[in-house]
């Protein structure tokens, strides 16, 4: 899978009737040509219980042998979790290598990830993925770790040293990782605070990948972050200045995006990256108002934000794609439809920020005694000053501070009439 330009493969699926077969085979193809794969067909089987050894039935895959071999397939693609020995199975009878929808999103975050901590994480997953596979494998290791001469004794003997080895070496990596991972989460914890501390509000988007977050970043703060019509464009967070029109400064955060069935293993490796939203003043659920499943899209992004334990922050539906909706879609009336492409509804959007932002943010303005002027605190270390005046009645602040501390200056605020 390092092969230079696109790879040939094909998809195999089976429908349980547990979701929609055909949206996921589409998303498991859209996941393919984010890994610079070419889909040149698939099988799908339908059958209520799959096969332990072999995930499929003998029939379908000798049907999907012969499909492989015809179209020239490189690889197969199964729109499912597998175990090792079903890998190891599935390669001896389609003789072409085998990976699973999990190995697939490994695959592009490694690819993806640009900063150290979005390396290590992804590292991290892929490891722990693969620990409790290298029994299943077994045979593929005692065929990578030699061993010496003998029988058939010897080398099951190497093979299972080989393993043994292989488990240990995996298994300090992991705790080497979880360790050099856990120091940067203090240290983000630490940013955390100091933002908490200046009192700068934190807005969170989030939504399922590839429905224009970055672009939407990048309209709204002028920032520099890849924007691509693919899946997982954005892996590592990105966290950007905004000034909403009112004058208050806030940061906005992209974060990684989600697919449906998004493996529980992966959510936890990157738990530290999509917790920028649990810690948000505000939360941007952004979707593709023109994909007729968005609902499932929206969906998808509450599921993963209610693990995180983000109910009670507020949140704002963001249907971007404006520009490409036929008006059919049915949406939530309270929702915010734009265009990052064009601009369309950015006004709107951020008057929404600003209003949902007025419950923990206020605008005040103060005269200050000139031997009261340690009562600036607040606004100035915790807050934004706009404006800043030395009368000859004392200092005149106008600003933007939290809610919570307004009772900090309440004695120095100007009525509006003297303003």
């Amino acid at each position: 899978m390092t092969q230079e330009g696109n790879i040939k493969v094909v998809l195999f699926g089976l429908d349980r009737g547990e979701y929609d077969m055909e949206r996921s085979m589409e998303e498991l193809s859209a996941l393919a040509e984010a890994n610079h794969m070419e889909c040149v067909g698939q099988i799908v089987q339908k059958r209520d219980v799959p096969e332990a050894a072999t995930y499929l039935g003998e029939g379908r895959l000798a049907e999907g042998h012969l499909l492989c071999q015809n179209v020239g397939a490189e690889c197969a693609i199964f729109d499912a979790e597998l175990s090792g020995s079903q890998i190891r199975n599935l390669e001896e009878i389609l003789e072409i290598e085998v990976i699973d929808r999990t190995m697939l999103i490994l695959e592009i975050f490694k690819n993806r990830a640009v900063t150290n901590e979005g390396k290590l994480q992804t590292e991290l997953a892929g490891l722990r993925y693969r620990l409790p596979r290298l029994a299943g494998l077994g045979q593929s290791l005692s065929r990578q770790g030699g061993g010496g001469g003998g029988g058939a004794g010897a080398r099951r003997g190497a093979g299972e040293s080989k393993l043994e080895y292989d488990r240990r070496h995996v298994r300090r990596r992991i705790d080497a990782l979880e360790e050099k991972l856990a120091d940067m989460e203090r240290r983000r914890a630490e940013t955390r605070k100091s933002r908490k501390k200046n009192g700068v509000p934190v807005i969170a988007l989030v939504g399922y990948t590839n429905v224009g977050k970055s672009s939407l970043l990048n309209h709204l703060c002028g920032a520099d972050v890849m924007e691509a019509n693919m899946l997982f464009a954005t892996l590592d967070p990105t966290a950007r200045r905004l000034v909403l029109p009112s004058g208050l400064e806030t940061v906005a955060v992209d974060t990684v995006g989600f697919v449906s069935r998004l493996p529980h293993g992966l959510v936890e490796a990157f738990r530290s990256t999509l917790e920028e939203a649990a810690y948000a003043d505000v939360i941007l659920k952004v979707c593709d108002g023109a994909d007729p499943e968005a609902p499932d899209q929206l969906a998808v992004t509450d599921q993963v934000l209610s693990e995180l334990g983000c109910a009670d922050i507020p949140q704002i539906v963001v249907y971007n794609k404006w520009d490409l909706m036929d008006g059919a879609l049915l949406m939530d009336p309270e929702a915010v439809c734009i265009s990052a492409k064009t601009g369309y509804g950015i006004s709107t959007l951020l008057e929404r920020i600003e209003q949902v932002l007025s419950d923990r943010v206020r605008r005040i303005r103060v005269l200050l005694p000139y031997d009261k002027l340690g009562a600036a605190a607040p606004m100035r270390e915790h807050g934004t000053v706009l404006q800043e005046e030395y009368r000859e009645d004392g200092l005149y602040l106008e600003g933007i501070v939290k809610s919570t501390q307004v009772h900090l200056l309440e004695a120095y605020l100007l009525p509006e009439k003297l303003v």
